[in-house]
C-alpha cells in the first residue's frame, strides 16, 4: 500500500502574534512519553502509531494478580490477592477458580513437568500442591513470606522466602532444606539458567546471586536499587535483571511472622524500614551464609494492593540490567517515574512491564526502546509469552490481557497539559504525519485556567482541519491540551504521527524594578559603600515595596554618598521580567524640591551607570529608573515599570570648625568648639594631643546630629610646656575639617 507524506509547518504571522509569540512542540520520544496512550505505541525515534490489539482474556474480579505460570497444555495459573485465590485459565480463555487459600496472598505459583500446580501463600508462608481440584500442604519453611518459586533441572523446587532471606530446596516428596542464606531480608526472584544454576534476587540491597551448590554463591551484581524484581537467564550465559526502588516487600508491609491475619483495605499497611544488610561484594568474591539468630515473631502487616510505589527521591526508581557471560554489567534502561515489575524474553527481544498506567516496553537487539502498549491499568504485574500473543497480568483490578500480533484498528493519544505561563491567545495546531489509504488522524483541543483539567475547562473541540492544520477554537486561557484519534485501514496498517506544533501568544506582563543602590568609588576603581568604614555599620537600599534593609531603622532615611578624591558615583539597580523579555532602561535624576526630572541616559542595556560625582553640586538628589520590554514586544504591547531611589545626599564640602581660646577651670583646660556644615548633619567630633590617639567628644546637647553643633572639650591636667591639640569634625558624608590649637 502506497504511503502519502503529509508535512505541515504552520508559522504565525507578525500581525496575529507579535514579537513574543511562542510555540509548544512535541517531537521526541521523551515528549510523547509524558502523555496518555490508548491502543497506541511509541518508537524510540518518537513515532506514535497503532499498537498491537489488546483483548481481555480473563477478569478475576480480584484486586491484583500477583503471580502467573504457564502449563504445557496452554493453560495459565494465576495467584491473586487479597483473598488468596488461584485461578486456571485455559487456552480458550475460560477461567475457573481452583482453590482459595487460608491466607490472603498468593505471591508465587509454579507448574512442574507433570502439570502439577504449586502455590505459595503469605503471610505464614507455605507451599501447597494443587492436584485434581484439591490442595495439600507441600512445604512449610517456618517463615513469614514466600515471594518466588522455581523448578530446577533435576525437578527440585526452589523456594525464595522472607523475612529471613532464605532459599529452600524441596524434593519431590516435599522434604526441604535451607539451600542458601543470603543475609538479606527477602528473596524476591528466582530463575534457573541453561547450566542448571540457580539465580536469586534479594531485597533490601538489590543483590543478584548465582548459586552453584548448597551454601556456595557468587554475587553477579549489587544494584543501587533496593530490590531485584525479575531475572531472565539467556542461552549465551548472559542474564537480564529488573530492579526497582519501590520494593515489593516494603509495599506489602513485609515485617515479620504472624498468624491469623487477614487482608485489609488498600493503603492500610505501614511502610517498614528494613535494616538487615549482606556482607556481599561484587566481582570474584564467594559469599558465605551469614549466621543469624531466629527473629522474634511479630504480627504480619496485611498486604495492600500495589497502588503506589515508594519513591527514591532525587534518584532512579527502576532499572534494567544485562550481565554478560564475563560478568560485565550494562544498564539498558532507567526511570525516575516507573517501576519495572516483570521481564521476559520473546522473539529475540526483551519485554518488560511497569506501573506507568500498565505499560509494556520492548527493548530490541539494537538497544532501542519502544513503548509497545499501554493497558491503562494501574500496574502490569506479570508477563507470559504464549502462542496467541503476549499475556499480561495486571493489578487493580486483576485481569489477564493478551497483546495480539497485528495492530488494532483505532487508538488515541492525550497530550500532557501545557502551561503558557499566563493568559494566552491560541494560534494554530499543526502536525507532521505519515498517512495511508483508509487511515485518519483527528485532532481536538481544550483549555482552562486550572493546572489540571476539571469541570471548569472547556469541552473538547470538534475535529480540527485536515492535513493543512487549523486555527485553535478553544478559549483564551493559561493551560491547553490536545488529543488525537487514530484510525487504521483495517488491514493492520496504521498512520504514524511524528510531531505536533501549537502556537500561542501570551499577554505581555510588565517588568519590575526591584531596587536601586548608589555607591561611590575612586577613579582607580576601588568601590566602596555609601558610608565610610568609620560610619555607622549599615547600608541603605530602597526596594519596590519601600522597605529598608536595616531592621533598626524606620521611615526612609537619607543616604549619604561618601567622598573620595576623583570620585565617581555608581548607580546600580535590579530588575526582572516575568516573560524573560530583554529589558532596556532609562535613568534620570532631580534635586530635592524640584519637580522636573533630568534625563541622564536612555537605552541602557546594563543595569548600572557611572558618573562623575563632581558633576552634581551639594544637595539631596533622587534617581529614577524606568525599565521597559519594548525591545521584545510591539509598541502597543510593550510594558514598563519605574522605581525612585531614596534621597541621596551629595556633599563635597567639609564642615567649618572654630575653636575658642583655651581656659583653665580648676586643674583642667576647657575649649569651646563650634562646627557648621552647609549640606549635611554633623556626625562626630574628636581630638588628638601631640599626635596621639583620637578621643571622641559629644555635642553639648548630648547627640551629634545637626548641621550646627557646639562641643565642650574638657582636658585633664596636662604636663607643663606646649602641646598641640588637633580637633577633627566629620559630616554625614564623611568630609572632615580640622583645626589646630596650641596649648601652653
Amino acid at each position: 500500500m502506497s504511503l502519502r507524506r503529509a508535512v505541515v509547518f504552520l508559522l504565525a504571522t507578525a500581525a496575529a502574534f507579535g514579537a513574543s509569540s511562542a510555540a509548544w512542540e512535541m517531537t521526541s520520544y521523551q515528549d510523547f512519553l509524558k502523555g496518555r496512550f490508548t491502543g497506541l505505541s511509541l518508537t524510540r525515534d518518537g513515532r506514535v502509531q497503532l499498537a498491537p490489539k489488546i483483548d481481555t482474556v480473563f477478569a478475576s474480579g480480584q484486586p491484583v494478580i500477583w503471580s502467573a505460570a504457564a502449563a504445557a497444555d496452554g493453560s495459565v495459573y494465576l495467584g491473586t490477592g487479597h483473598r488468596g485465590r488461584v485461578y486456571r485459565v485455559d487456552a480458550a480463555g475460560r477461567g475457573e477458580l481452583i482453590w482459595t487459600a487460608e491466607h490472603p496472598e498468593v505471591f508465587a505459583v509454579a507448574v512442574d513437568a507433570s502439570g502439577k500446580v504449586y502455590a505459595a501463600t503469605s503471610p505464614n508462608g507455605k507451599v501447597y500442591r494443587i492436584e485434581g481440584g484439591k490442595a495439600v500442604e507441600y512445604f512449610a519453611p517456618q517463615g513469614t513470606y514466600i515471594w518466588s518459586l522455581a523448578f530446577g533441572k533435576d525437578g527440585a523446587l526452589y523456594v525464595g522466602a522472607g523475612d529471613l532471606g532464605r532459599i529452600y530446596k524441596v524434593d519431590s516428596a516435599g522434604k526441604g532444606e535451607v539451600y542458601y542464606e543470603t543475609g538479606q531480608s527477602h528473596v524476591t526472584a528466582l530463575a534457573v539458567d541453561a547450566q542448571g544454576r540457580l539465580l536469586a534476587g534479594t531485597e533490601p540491597n538489590g543483590i543478584l546471586y548465582r548459586i552453584t551448590a548448597k551454601d556456595k554463591a557468587f554475587v553477579l551484581y549489587d544494584a543501587a536499587l533496593p530490590e531485584i524484581r525479575a531475572i531472565v537467564p539467556m542461552p549465551d550465559g548472559s542474564v537480564y535483571a529488573a530492579a526497582m526502588g519501590g520494593s515489593i516487600a516494603r509495599q506489602t508491609g513485609a515485617t515479620g511472622s504472624g498468624a491469623g491475619t487477614s487482608a485489609s483495605p488498600a493503603g492500610s499497611a505501614p511502610t517498614v524500614s528494613v535494616t538487615v544488610t549482606a556482607e556481599a561484594a561484587q566481582g570474584g568474591v564467594e559469599i558465605k551464609p551469614k549466621p543469624e539468630a531466629p527473629k522474634p515473631a511479630v504480627a504480619a502487616a496485611p498486604a495492600p494492593p500495589l497502588a503506589t510505589a515508594l519513591d527514591q527521591t532525587g534518584g532512579e526508581k527502576s532499572a534494567l540490567y544485562r550481565i554478560d557471560a564475563a560478568n560485565l554489567v550494562e544498564t539498558l534502561w532507567t526511570s525516575t517515574e516507573e517501576n519495572a515489575y516483570d521481564l521476559v524474553q520473546s522473539g529475540g527481544q526483551m519485554l518488560f512491564a511497569t506501573d506507568g498506567q500498565g505499560r509494556i516496553y520492548r527493548l530490541g537487539a539494537d538497544r532501542k526502546l519502544t513503548l509497545l502498549a499501554q493497558t491503562d491499568e494501574s500496574e502490569a504485574m506479570r508477563l507470559l509469552p504464549s502462542s496467541g500473543g503476549l499475556l499480561v497480568a495486571t493489578g487493580n483490578l486483576g485481569k489477564l490481557l493478551r497483546l495480539g500480533s497485528a495492530a488494532g484498528s483505532e487508538g488515541g493519544y492525550e497530550s500532557p497539559v501545557h502551561d503558557a505561563g499566563g493568559a494566552a491567545r491560541w494560534g494554530r495546531l499543526s502536525w507532521r504525519a505519515d498517512s495511508c489509504a483508509g487511515c485518519a488522524l483527528r485532532f481536538h483541543t481544550r483549555a482552562g485556567n486550572s493546572a489540571r483539567p476539571d469541570a471548569t475547562w472547556s469541552e473538547w473541540s470538534g475535529p480540527l482541519g485536515d492535513a493543512s492544520g487549523a486555527a485553535i477554537p478553544s478559549p483564551n486561557a493559561r493551560y491547553i491540551q490536545w488529543k488525537t484519534e487514530f484510525r487504521g485501514s483495517g488491514g493492520g496498517t496504521s498512520p504514524s504521527l511524528d510531531s505536533v506544533r501549537l502556537t500561542y501568544l501570551t499577554a505581555n506582563r510588565a517588568p519590575s524594578v526591584k531596587s536601586i543602590t548608589v555607591t561611590a568609588q575612586t577613579a582607580a576603581g576601588a568601590a566602596r559603600t555609601a558610608m565610610q568604614a568609620s560610619a555607622p555599620a549599615y547600608s541603605i537600599t530602597v526596594t519596590e515595596t519601600g522597605e529598608i534593609s536595616s531592621s533598626s531603622l524606620s521611615g526612609t532615611p537619607t543616604q549619604a554618598v561618601a567622598r573620595a578624591s576623583a570620585e565617581q558615583l555608581v548607580i546600580t539597580w535590579m530588575a526582572e521580567d516575568p516573560d524573560a523579555d530583554r529589558l532596556s532602561y532609562s535613568l534620570a535624576f532631580r534635586l530635592e524640591g524640584e519637580r522636573q526630572w533630568i534625563d541622564l541616559r536612555s537605552g541602557l542595556v546594563d543595569a548600572a551607570h557611572t558618573l562623575d560625582a563632581e558633576a552634581l553640586a551639594d544637595g539631596k538628589y533622587f534617581f529614577r529608573v524606568i525599565a521597559t520590554d519594548r525591545a521584545a514586544n510591539s509598541a502597543g504591547a510593550a510594558r514598563e515599570d519605574e522605581l525612585v531611589s531614596a534621597p541621596i545626599l551629595i556633599d563635597h564640602t567639609p564642615p567649618v570648625v572654630t575653636a575658642g581660646a583655651p581656659r583653665r577651670t580648676g586643674a583642667a583646660l576647657e575649649v569651646d568648639i563650634d562646627a557648621i556644615d552647609a549640606a549635611s548633619p554633623l556626625r562626630s567630633c574628636e581630638y588628638s594631643i601631640d599626635a596621639g590617639i583620637w578621643h571622641g567628644v559629644e555635642a553639648t546637647d548630648g547627640v551629634t546630629d545637626s548641621a550646627r553643633e557646639r562641643f565642650l572639650l574638657r582636658l585633664p591636667e596636662t604636663p607643663a610646656g606646649e602641646h598641640l591639640l588637633v580637633i577633627r569634625v566629620y559630616d554625614l558624608a564623611g568630609n572632615a575639617a580640622l583645626v589646630r590649637v596650641l596649648l601652653r
